[in-house]
């Protein structure tokens, strides 16, 4: 059974470390930044989006357990018009493949729900199929498409 409970600030900034190490590479992997630039770009913007850190307000850093064991984190955003974000959920390694970011998601759409959300939104980069798979399965749309060739 998932739970989700809010990050302290140790688990905050394990998770913040490990984000924008993830977030440089992917936005590498997918030709958006060059790798040099890459970490700076991905600190200025956690920066910007998270000023207060796991206390910072509309945004919701949830730690995700099953069975008391801590399996992953989930990020939800509150945007106005009752709209909410996803910007970011991990399953731990060892985790992956159980059905664990399917529950969480879940419970993510539980929570908003009771937050008074009526519409949530998240972006999945184009090379991360399993992800994109399971938002697909869990009834997600795309709403843009950014197309890129290499010449």
């Amino acid at each position: 059974m998932i739970k989700l409970e809010l990050m302290n600030s140790t688990e905050f900034q394990e998770y913040l470390n490990s984000a924008i190490k993830s977030y440089a590479n992917s936005n590498v992997q997918s030709g958006n930044w060059n790798e040099h630039e890459s970490t700076s770009k991905a600190i200025e913007q956690y920066a910007q989006l998270l000023p207060d850190g796991e206390k910072t307000a509309n945004n919701k850093l949830l730690t995700i357990r099953s069975d008391g064991q801590e399996v992953g984190m989930i990020w939800l955003a509150l945007k106005p018009n009752n709209k909410g974000f996803i910007y970011d959920i991990k399953i731990r390694e060892d985790y992956q493949g159980r059905g664990l970011g399917k529950q969480a998601m879940q419970e993510i759409e539980k929570m908003a729900r009771e937050l008074g959300i009526k519409s949530m939104g998240l972006h999945v980069f184009a090379h991360n199929k399993i992800a994109r798979g399971l938002y697909e399965k869990l009834g997600y749309q795309e709403t843009s498409i950014v197309m890129a060739k290499e010449l």
